[in-house]
């Protein structure tokens, strides 16, 4: 539903999906008659329940994934795939979505902006946990997640608030690792309490709350699908800063693009936890997006800014 162009289209193209522990649930498929329509389907899963329910496969294998494949790999031979390769980097260069230059330049801090800082002042090897909703597809956009479990996110189960409490789990885990929170104003108020639990245990999470005044992800549909008929998506919401001050941590507001890095460097010096409030961009959308019902190369994408249009 909001995977990358690039990707949607490699796969309503390929002959061949390798479907390994996954659900073929409707925000992957989209409709599902016109998904992969020209693709053979191997799927292998250790729920039998799970074959067959919503796409037709060709081959069913059910079993524990690491066992079927040591049992397979000794049979599969080698092909070569450049052609098909590099037809998908093709695709993959004209699908800039992680590219934030396409942003539009009006002095606006974009939640793009929040997290590709972070990931260049972490160098990518910090745990990032994230919320759900607008916040849980920027940070799988716009933070480069280069090496292993170091992607916390409670998957498609919409459990807003998982965050914070997710992040202080990730810190008991591996306490010697930096550990992100990155959450909306909605779902961090799920939660909230569990600074409590931060300052109890003087444990080190930060947090970053992309602030935009609504819950977004449903906003988003009500502004493409009902005409911005707002309802019940503005969020008045409290004073983060003053909230994480009362826990005895360190709060702070940003809410212009030159402050982030500043912000976020100043964050991972302090010895404890450092909540920042992110004013964002209030009606930025994840894009793309596919509608419901639609295929899943029907997308709807970001409109270039005009100087991008000019330049190509």
């Amino acid at each position: 539903m909001h995977g990358e162009a690039w990707v949607n289209k490699a796969i309503q193209e390929a002959d061949l999906l390798l479907a390994f522990g996954m659900r073929f649930d409707d925000r992957v498929t989209g409709k599902i008659s016109h998904y992969a329509p020209n693709a053979k389907k191997i799927h292998i899963e250790i729920d039998p329940s799970e074959i067959n329910k919503n796409v037709q496969v060709d081959i069913a294998l059910v079993g524990d994934l690491k066992e079927t494949l040591q049992k397979m790999l000794p049979s599969i031979k080698t092909v070569d795939h450049t052609e098909w390769l590099d037809e998908i980097n093709t695709l993959r260069g004209h699908s800039a979505v992680r590219d934030i230059k396409n942003l539009p330049d009006n002095g606006h801090l974009y939640a793009a902006h929040v997290i590709n800082a972070l990931w260049q002042v972490t160098k990518g090897e910090a745990i990032i946990v994230s919320d759900v909703g607008q916040n849980q597809m920027w940070t799988a956009q716009y933070y480069r997640h280069d090496k292993p479990n170091t992607s916390i996110t409670s998957g498609g189960l919409g459990t807003m608030g998982f965050g914070l409490p997710g992040g202080i789990g990730a810190k008991f885990a591996m306490p010697d690792q930096e550990v992100w929170v990155i959450a909306g104003d909605g779902g961090i108020q799920m939660t909230m309490s569990e600074l409590s639990t931060i300052a109890q245990e003087g444990i080190k999470v930060n947090i970053a709350i992309l602030n935009n005044g609504y819950l977004g992800m449903v906003r988003q549909w009500q502004e493409f699908f009902y005409d911005k008929r707002y309802s019940a998506t503005p969020m008045k919401g409290p004073d983060f800063v003053k909230i994480a001050e009362a826990h005895g941590l360190t709060g702070l507001h940003v809410d212009s693009r030159d402050q982030v890095i500043d912000a976020i460097e100043a964050a991972r010096k302090n010895p404890g936890t450092v909540l920042i409030d992110f004013k964002v961009e209030k009606e930025d959308s994840v894009y793309p997006m596919v509608p419901t019902g639609a295929a899943i190369d029907a997308m709807i994408r970001r409109p270039l800014p005009e100087s991008v249009i000019q330049e190509s």
